[in-house]
């Protein structure tokens, strides 16, 4: 049975809740026990709303099944979900490898609280290969941190030779997949120990919850992120885990959708005098696209222009000209959004001397939605007067 049966059938998986299609939210915090004697007993599950009840279970099941992970957990947002496996694994004089690429607020966590701890933070250009990443790993290395296509410059990483070299060494393996949702790419299977995703993004597909999962196939990994998210208390609330259910069933089309539009865009700004590159790993012109083309099965609705523009200033004139595009964070909802990364991009790791390929001129990250992309490129031309 094809993964979209599974993960759309209301009879699969699931016990029948009073035969409703969906999932009933189930909110609670006490809960309450037949008699004393099991009060204290730790088989019994769950003892508090903590530990997730039948809304929060539904969720896990779909995640692990979307992953192919034998268990997924919940977090309230996708940053806790990054953030997690990195407390629970990572003690103090341990070190942390890094793509250059990461997402930004990763990258503030581990230079501020997990440097306070004692965690050291090395930073690798993503373009390397594999060997040579692993080159960085010293005795100290307990973690490597991937994430392909990078956050805003769409960099492509060999995760599958990544995550082989490392787990020969001993070396926990974490990826973040949300641009593969689950669907386009799957960790796990290419040998990463960690897969995390933000279903705040297209699970969730209509930009209104926060929320994260972590999903390992490890039994002794399981255990380490549960015990971890016990210490610290996390919970996801019953309606935000309810949301990402229903979400997950339109996933595959909605997903779908928005790739084939952006990648119509992108073709089509490719062609345009004021564009010096276009960055998107579907195109042939992508440096990473034989590995994104050989590991994922298609692409989502993100990517990069460059303009020929004076950096800051042109980019946000463009973007103030825009009328379709919502001007805002996040993405993987229905509506489509830009915005300007120079900011994002310089604060980098700089590795090199080198001139950041990716400053040069103005630069706008697009996020693809459901909108018919014929109006979408008919707003951005109009829009392109800017660097006229």
């Amino acid at each position: 049975m094809k993964e979209t049966t599974r993960l759309t059938s209301a009879t699969l998986g699931r016990q029948n809740s009073r035969r409703a299609v969906n999932t009933a939210v189930e909110r609670g915090s006490t809960v309450l026990f037949e008699n004393a004697e099991v009060l204290y007993n730790d088989d019994i599950k769950p003892t508090y709303g903590t530990d997730g009840l039948s809304t929060q279970n539904e969720l896990c099941r779909l995640i692990a099944e979307l992953e192919g992970a034998q268990e997924a957990f919940i977090l309230p947002s996708g940053l806790a979900a990054l953030t997690l496996p990195m407390f629970a694994f990572l003690s103090a004089g341990d070190e942390i490898l890094v793509v250059n690429s990461c997402y930004r607020p990763v990258r503030r966590f581990l230079d501020t609280q997990m440097k306070r701890f004692g965690v050291v933070t090395r930073y690798y250009e993503p373009r390397l290969t594999p060997e040579e990443v692993l080159a960085l790993a010293t005795p100290q290395t307990r973690m490597i941190y991937v994430e392909s296509p990078g956050s805003l410059t769409f960099d492509i990483q060999d995760i599958p030779g990544i995550a082989k070299l490392a787990k020969a060494r001993g070396i926990l393996t974490l990826c973040d997949n949300t641009y593969g949702a689950g669907v386009l790419f799957k960790p796990l299977a290419h040998g990463v120990d960690l897969s995390m995703q933000a279903l705040t993004k297209y699970v969730g597909g209509h930009s209104d919850i926060l929320i994260g999962s972590v999903s390992v196939n490890d039994p002794k990994l399981a255990k380490g992120l549960h015990d971890a998210i016990k210490a610290w208390g996390f919970f996801t609330s019953a309606d935000e885990s309810y949301l990402a259910s229903r979400g997950i069933r339109s996933l595959h089309l909605r997903l779908k959708q928005s790739g084939d539009s952006a990648l119509k865009v992108a073709k089509w700004l490719e062609g345009r005098p004021e564009v010096l590159k276009v960055v998107h790993p579907a195109l042939e012109s992508h440096p990473g696209h034989e590995i994104f083309k050989r590991d994922f099965t298609g692409a989502n609705g993100l990517f990069m222009a460059l303009f020929k523009g004076n950096g800051d200033k042109d980019s946000q004139a463009f973007l103030n000209k825009l009328k379709l595009f919502g001007l805002g964070f996040s993405w993987g909802g229905y509506e489509s959004l830009a915005t300007n990364s120079e900011p994002q991009i310089r604060g980098r790791a700089r590795l090199s001397d080198a001139p950041d390929p990716y400053l040069q001129g103005s630069a706008v990250r697009f996020y693809v939605g459901l909108e018919d992309p014929d109006d979408l490129i008919a707003d951005i031309e109009q829009a392109l007067s800017v660097f006229g």
